[in-house]
């Protein structure tokens, strides 16, 4: 039976990762990136809105940089960013148009998916870029990207996307064609073909984040950005691009992750799972309870101690007395500002409830 998770969306975001749209020799496969762009025409056919969410831009600048591999250096990764970029775009367009469909580029960082004002001027791009049938094409902005272009790839941000621009489904690509319990090339591994609920997981190793080639994603940075997008209300299918057409077709290839959560504020999947933290706050045992079980604002009378170096607006953790982190929220204060007000009553919050979310 079709997957209606698949068939139902009307609004779908495609993450595709660099390792699927490369060769051996490190360039761009005109033929893989052919067959993914078929796959999203077809798609298209039906009626549906697509946003591609594509690495391959530093990938793509290795070879006319004569690279071999990608560098590890940040800055030889911002260069080929920079070159392969261009490269990139150009070769979906052309793609594209034979379709005859336009392709709009769209870069971003973390922040224009997080701040507020940023968070509002993208959704309205997109949502302009979509009623003009165009289909954007997205990259994190790799040029100038500093602690983003190490984050996951673009796994976690196509998660960020598909809460972004109100998405039925995200479907993320890769070079395996689904979770496996354990390794792919191990013939014991089998394939999970649903997940869900945690417990589902069970078992399953995912190994480290990263891996090792011309991408960065490896499968727990995709099962991560799987759990971003389900618990925002998105279900998620996994499988690799050759079976790209079959996945957005519903057929029951990959891996179906289901929907369990709601749609949340972007600003708070931000901060439960991308933002590091800039400092921690060590709260009293009665503000605990306040944050945790009456969904309260963070106010100074409840915090005993402060570390780390932050200014108002940076995330900082929220400790419980034994150290353990309860919650994460954007501060309200410089740290400096702090210490003088522990344990005293002060009417604005330190970190308000709307800022806030439970880890």
């Amino acid at each position: 039976m079709p997957r209606t998770e698949v068939t139902g969306a009307r609004r779908v975001v495609v993450k595709v990762g660099s390792s699927s749209l490369t060769s051996t020799a490190g360039g761009l496969d005109p033929a893989r990136l052919g067959a993914l762009v078929d796959a999203l025409a077809s798609l298209r056919s039906r009626g549906v809105e697509v946003v591609l969410v594509s690495s391959g831009a530093i990938a793509a600048g290795l070879a006319p940089l004569g690279l071999k591999r990608r560098p590890s250096a940040l800055a030889a990764q911002q260069a080929a960013a920079a070159v392969g970029q261009g490269l990139l775009v150009h070769r979906y367009t052309a793609e594209l148009a034979r379709h005859d469909i336009v392709a709009g580029q769209v870069l971003l960082t973390v922040d224009d998916v997080t701040r507020r004002a940023h968070h509002r001027n993208a959704h309205q791009t997109f949502s302009k870029l979509l009623e003009l049938g165009v289909l954007p094409i997205v990259n994190e902005n790799d040029t100038v990207a500093t602690s983003e272009i190490r984050f996951g790839d673009n796994d976690r941000l196509a998660a960020l996307v598909a809460h972004l621009v109100h998405a039925d489904l995200l479907v993320l690509l890769s070079d395996v064609d689904g979770l496996y319990d354990g390794p792919p090339d191990d013939p014991s591994s089998t394939l999970v073909a649903e997940v869900a609920v945690d417990t589902d997981l069970d078992g399953v190793r995912l190994g480290k984040p990263g891996a090792a080639g011309l991408g960065t994603g490896g499968m727990a940075t995709k099962v991560e950005a799987a759990r971003i997008a389900t618990g925002a209300g998105i279900p998620v299918v996994l499988t690799s691009a050759p079976h790209a057409a079959a996945a957005l077709a519903g057929d029951p290839v990959g891996t179906l992750f289901h929907a369990t959560g709601r749609k949340r504020p972007i600003r708070l999947l931000w901060l439960a799972h991308v933002t590091q933290a800039h400092g921690t706050l060590t709260l009293d045992a009665g503000a605990v309870r306040a944050v945790v079980e009456r969904r309260a604002s963070l106010l100074a009378a409840g915090i005993t101690a402060v570390t780390g170096q932050f200014v108002a607006g940076d995330p900082v953790d929220l400790a419980g007395p034994d150290g353990s982190v309860v919650a994460r929220g954007l501060v309200g204060f410089d740290a400096d500002e702090l210490p003088a007000l522990l344990g005293r009553s002060h009417e604005r919050e330190v970190v308000h409830r709307d800022d806030l979310v439970l880890l």
